[in-house]
């Protein structure tokens, strides 16, 4: 069993980007073009409690750039990591049985493709609370998650998970390489989008893997937000929103190279890229790559005027989404909604939805109920309330969640209630 190395709370501060004017992440480029802009808004994760809800909260800019030189999308560190990944995050996985699924799954694949066994080492990033590493447990295979939030990581460790409460980067990657030895499989799911300083965290990820290792890395892809119009996944965790070719770009960078990508439902679709060192002539270029390389140039992902034209998109899917809960809303027609994700905040934030449209929502974990969302201040409450309440219109803001969403509360529709989502256009269910 890999062996937890001690807890280092110290934390950086991050600079101004306003100061000089914002630059790339990446290649530190200075960032003229904007991708979309939505405003401002509360930290999406702050939920606010009762004692708190005569007080005021910050709001900070969701304004996105893209890159004209390496394309990379992204949000100014307008907040530190600090700020945002602290010991009362509000997001554990445990709770959806998509994601434990998804976990168990990938836990199976790559046991199975990379021959990892007892003699093996697995270093999850962002391990969160053990969702997933508690799998490679149930198969003897060393591991050990590395986790920012203090909270999350000792729902971990309850759970028998080896885990250390750090930020990832090269730093922290010596002394796990120092105490524990180098990783066979290094992996992070819907991580990489949330890190500020991408290079520190990928050159990490290089000096922990082991000289024949691999690294996955699974995030939401570029082209759906794009296409499928998942504009309610900009907030401020995410500071980079990523394509296979700009981040093929970024691994190389730091002497690794993208061997092989699957295509994942997860998240609305996301992908998951294959990484190892360049040098490292196990693994060959699949085909796959090409495709996905092919696809993105195909859609004009290295052309900034295919970027131009979405903010005003966005803009045009808020006033339909507006223009429905008006009118519900005239006809006396009762909508709550389900979920408290960060990419619902966005959604209602940006578009002013507060508890004149939405009466509450409701959440399966206890680390939110009774709570506030940040900005609009819709109640939290028990996924209970919904059949005490009896609504017309259950809205599904964790929509990439939608077909477990609905079968966990189909006894909605025995009094007529139906379900509505908003991404990636709306739709009554």
């Amino acid at each position: 069993m890999m062996t937890a190395v001690e807890t280092n709370t110290s934390t950086s501060t991050l600079p101004n980007p306003l100061s000089a004017g914002p630059c790339c992440r990446f290649c530190a480029e200075p960032l003229r073009h904007t991708f979309v802009d939505l405003g401002t808004s509360p930290l999406c994760q702050k939920h606010v409690t009762p004692a708190q809800f005569d007080h005021g909260e910050p709001f900070y800019p969701l304004h996105v750039y893209v890159c004209e030189k390496c394309y990379l999308v992204q949000l100014p560190a307008y907040v530190s990591r600090e700020a945002i990944f602290d010991g009362e995050y509000a997001y554990f996985s445990s709770y959806s049985e998509t994601m434990l699924a998804h976990a168990r799954a990938y836990v199976e694949q790559m046991t199975a493709r990379f021959g990892l066994g007892g003699r093996s080492r697995v270093v999850e990033l962002a391990s969160n609370d053990g969702y997933l590493l508690q799998y490679f447990l149930e198969k003897k295979i060393p591991c050990l998650g590395i986790e920012p939030t203090a909270n999350t990581a000792a729902a971990a460790q309850e759970k028998g998970v080896p885990t250390i409460v750090r930020f990832f980067g090269r730093q922290t990657a010596r002394e796990v390489l120092d105490s524990n030895g180098p990783a066979d499989l290094i992996l992070g799911n819907n991580v990489l989008a949330h890190v500020p300083d991408i290079n520190d965290f990928v050159g990490g990820m290089k000096i922990l893997l082991s000289p024949a290792g691999v690294v996955t890395m699974e995030f939401p892809q570029l082209l759906h937000l794009i296409d499928k119009n998942y504009w309610d996944t900009v907030y401020h965790e995410h500071y980079s929103y990523l394509s296979f070719t700009t981040v093929e770009k970024i691994f190389a960078a730091h002497g690794m190279e993208l061997f092989d990508v699957d295509e994942i439902d997860i998240h609305g679709g996301s992908i998951r890229v294959y990484a190892h060192h360049t040098d490292d002539g196990t693994h060959t270029v699949s085909e796959r790559v090409h495709a996905m390389k092919a696809r993105e140039r195909a859609a004009g992902q290295g052309d900034l005027k295919s970027y131009a034209a979405y903010g005003k998109q966005v803009e045009e899917h808020k006033r339909q989404i507006l223009s429905w809960l008006i009118e519900q809303k005239r006809a006396g027609k009762k909508v709550v909604a389900y979920g408290a994700p960060g990419k619902g905040n966005t959604l209602l934030n940006y578009c002013g939805i507060r508890s004149d449209f939405v009466e509450f929502t409701v959440d399966r974990s206890p680390h939110k109920q009774g709570n506030f969302l940040p900005g609009t201040r819709i109640p939290i409450r028990s996924p209970d309330e919904i059949m005490d309440a009896k609504p017309d219109f259950v809205l599904i803001l964790v929509w990439n969640l939608k077909t477990e969403v609905m079968q966990q509360m189909a006894a909605v529709r025995e009094w007529g209630g139906k379900f509505v989502v908003f991404m990636p256009q709306l739709q009554e269910c």
